[in-house]
């Protein structure tokens, strides 16, 4: 499932540093770790306990650092000097009485410069303050993801109502079907036979073979127990990504037979008995869609 989560840390007062993680459903847990280029260590660490909490998914780390080292301003003495040398030796060649304007000196560029200073203390306490962090980035990236996993989780319950009240009328229409088809297997035997009568007991030994060759219920008796362990795994909750997956196949496989039996309806219904079909089919797709994205 995707989420995101952030945490903010510090290394006393010269480093503090920004933690995100971003996640994405995949079949495995696959790392992504951005890192500053100092934190080869770090990232070993982070590595091994991201394996510790998390089971899969495409995870990307990013870790930003902001430091606010030390200043320190350093005087070039020796050019200074020559400066004020030069300044000197300027004015009694020209005949110039005056000093230099020390404040003026100072702003030559190169008389003075300024250096950012970060602590060693600093930067061997960040592995430590970093780590500390990812046990709580990762619980509130699962926090999220378990919204979105109750928001899932009711979106597939209720396409399994639907799913199984599709069944359930397909079974319903079945039945008024089966005299439609009786009375034509009457017609067609009268044909054949030209005429003669056929029978009352062969009539009814045919439209046996035909009611059974046609007949969903054990279909319908399948699919609702599947609906019904599925809506129960849902709320056992756990890794269930692979089984719901499965057991979809397997609604799905009863769909595609229900609408072979059904596919020489005859009368009014036959009609509304293919378009149930269908909509099973495609309930279904829409809910394996759904469920790559549960673990």
């Amino acid at each position: 499932m995707t989420g995101y989560a952030s945490l903010r840390g510090a290394v006393r007062d010269s480093i503090s540093f920004t933690l995100s993680m971003k996640s994405v459903n995949h079949r495995f847990l696959d790392l992504h770790l951005r890192l500053p280029a100092s934190c080869d260590g770090l990232e070993v660490q982070m590595r091994r306990m991201l394996k510790e909490n998390l089971r899969r998914g495409h995870i990307e780390v990013t870790l930003q650092l902001e430091r606010r080292a030390n200043v320190e301003i350093q005087l070039h003495t020796g050019l200074l000097e020559a400066y004020v040398q030069a300044f000197r030796e300027a004015a009694v060649t020209h005949g110039v009485p005056g000093d230099p304007d020390l404040n003026a000196m100072l702003r030559i560029p190169g008389v003075m410069s300024t250096e950012s200073v970060a602590g060693a203390a600093d930067i061997e306490g960040l592995d430590a303050a970093v780590l500390s962090q990812i046990v709580p980035l990762v619980g509130k990236l699962n926090e999220g993801r378990a919204q979105e996993g109750a928001t899932l989780a009711a979106e597939l319950k209720g396409s399994m109502l639907r799913l199984q009240a599709f069944g359930e009328e397909m079974a319903g229409l079945r039945n008024g079907v089966r005299e439609v088809q009786f009375e034509r297997l009457r017609s067609r035997l009268m044909e054949l036979t030209q005429g003669v009568p056929v029978s009352e007991e062969r009539l009814l030994a045919e439209a046996a073979v035909l009611a059974e060759k046609s007949d969903i219920e054990e279909e319908i008796v399948r699919l609702r127990t599947h609906v019904e362990r599925f809506v129960a795994m849902l709320e056992e909750g756990g890794e269930l990504g692979k089984r719901l997956d499965f057991l979809l196949q397997e609604l799905n496989r009863e769909a595609n037979t229900m609408l072979s039996k059904t596919s020489g309806a005859a009368g009014e219904n036959s009609l509304r008995i293919t378009e149930l079909g269908l909509e099973m089919k495609a309930e279904i797709e829409k809910a394996r869609e759904q469920v790559q994205n549960l673990e």
